[in-house]
């Protein structure tokens, strides 16, 4: 992807007319705990295909609504867990690529990104209690041109903000890491402005930007990126006007975010793909017990 000089003077113009990305209210997820699992199961055996499915195989969700194209999965047992992972899609992300992914593509899959991750955390760390919420509980802007905007994120990290006090409430010695992956970065970062104590990361995986121009604005939350050689965001102008850009991508060393490693990461998509280095490093960083550590 290649923005040139008159497609980015383009893109400023009718986001400031509000033509790209009109500021209208969307759902969002309401915060929830685990006693919601019963009543979402029943919906989800109601919506039927794929749905019922994921019911009648033991799956849990905090959020479920194929009306709205919301959905909260959870893996571990959150009523005990001692780490906790929030996984945040970004732009194309939707209800109906839930589980097979933006063009059928696995490795695009929320669910099959968090399953990984969870895998990793469980092999790294058996003993621990973790687990890992897929929180699809935004709409994300449908294509890159509307993903210019902040009013997706906005919204999104308002009602992520809620999640993390339900959790903080519910689990008060619980630490929380935000991952966020391209514009689930900028939702993770602006959620984490105003989190509470027990959220101590912000991992980003080709993160677009994360409402701040330096890791050392977001105060006491460390920052970590993952942002591979070949990863297009690399291209995306890093601006931040009216309507339009993000500021300084996390991935950017001048940034100051602490790097993740990326061998063998190719383009956008492959950071939590399966035997990936990167979602190895991630869990290091959700299993992390002291301040600025990695976990070998």
């Amino acid at each position: 992807m290649h923005w040139n000089r008159p497609v980015r003077a383009a893109l400023t113009v009718l986001l400031g007319l509000g033509l790209l990305l009109p500021d209208r209210p969307v759902p969002v997820a309401a915060a929830a705990y685990v006693e919601a699992y019963p009543l979402v199961a029943a919906r989800l055996r109601a919506a039927g295909p794929p749905y019922g499915g994921w019911a009648a195989a033991g799956r849990r969700f905090l959020v479920f609504d194929p009306r709205d194209g919301l959905a909260v999965e959870v893996l571990g047992d959150l009523a005990t867990a001692d780490r906790i992972a929030v996984l945040v899609p970004g732009v194309g992300s939707t209800l109906r690529d839930f589980d097979r992914g933006l063009g059928g593509v696995a490795r695009r899959a929320p669910a099959r990104q968090g399953a990984e991750l969870y895998e990793a955390l469980r092999a790294a760390a058996p003993d621990v209690r973790v687990a890992v919420l897929i929180w699809l509980g935004y709409h994300p802007p449908n294509g890159v041109p509307a993903g210019a905007g902040a009013t997706a994120a906005r919204r999104g990290a308002a009602a992520l903000q809620a999640q993390l006090r339900v959790l903080a409430d519910r689990r008060p010695n619980a630490t929380m890491t935000l991952v966020g992956h391209s514009y689930g970065a900028l939702v993770v970062g602006l959620a984490a402005r105003r989190s509470p104590a027990g959220v101590t990361d912000v991992v980003t995986l080709g993160g677009v930007g994360v409402g701040v121009d330096r890791a050392d604005d977001l105060g006491r939350v460390r920052i970590w990126a993952a942002e591979a050689p070949t990863d297009w965001i690399r291209r995306v102008p890093q601006v931040r006007l009216p309507g339009l850009g993000h500021g300084a991508r996390p991935g950017n060393p001048a940034f100051g975010a602490r790097p993740l490693p990326t061998t063998g990461v190719t383009g956008h998509d492959g950071y939590l793909a399966p035997g990936s280095v990167t979602t190895g490093a991630v869990a290091s960083v959700v299993l992390a017990a002291a301040p600025g550590t990695v976990a070998p």
